[in-house]
């Protein structure tokens, strides 16, 4: 076997070490606050082959229809905003933009919906543990303001719906309920 120079030796023990402390950070900051429930059966075993696992997801006239009504409950108060749904997996399913929403609320529409799915949280709770694990606001995709509300079967996130361009986050936030709610999840 042929041994290695101290230098090939060093290198590959600091990119290990770095590796290591990478994985363990990302673990410790996705989870700064109390883990959240386990999924219920948002996503399970398939029984007659156990390389393959079934998930629920949202069809595209359930995500259109979530999407409008979230629309509709901002223009009925006089609201410019641009909605986004996406899946569990944060692939955008449909943005719909309102007439006069800025153009910055597209992208962050899609962003709040990746960030309430991919912690299975609203936005406005996320926001809060940046306090304690300021890094979050790091992980490439997410917006960390209010504005996002998961969408969830038994628990578990199976969708996510992000409104941007209301003047306050609160009211973004309550736009993204009215989609949850006429999803009757």
């Amino acid at each position: 076997m042929k041994k290695l120079s101290l230098r090939t030796r060093v290198l590959t023990g600091a990119v290990a070490a770095a590796a290591i402390s990478a994985g363990t950070f990302g673990a410790v900051s996705a989870n700064a606050t109390e883990p959240a429930a386990a999924p219920a059966v948002a996503v399970q075993a398939d029984t007659a082959d156990k390389n393959l696992q079934q998930s629920t997801h949202l069809t595209i006239a359930a995500a259109t229809e979530a999407a409008q009504a979230t629309l509709d409950a901002a223009e009925n108060e006089n609201q410019r905003v641009t909605v986004a749904v996406v899946d569990r997996n944060g692939n955008t399913i449909v943005t719909l933009r309102g007439d006069g929403a800025g153009p910055q609320s597209y992208e962050s529409a899609e962003r709040k919906a990746f960030t309430a799915v991919s912690w299975n949280a609203p936005t406005s709770e996320l926001a809060k543990r940046l306090a304690q694990a300021p890094n979050l606001k790091d992980i490439p995709g997410t917006l960390f303001l209010a504005g996002g509300a998961p969408v969830q079967v038994k628990g578990a996130p199976i969708a996510g719906i992000g409104v941007a361009g209301a003047p306050s986050g609160d009211l973004d936030e309550k736009f993204a309920q009215a989609g949850v709610a006429a999803l009757g999840k």
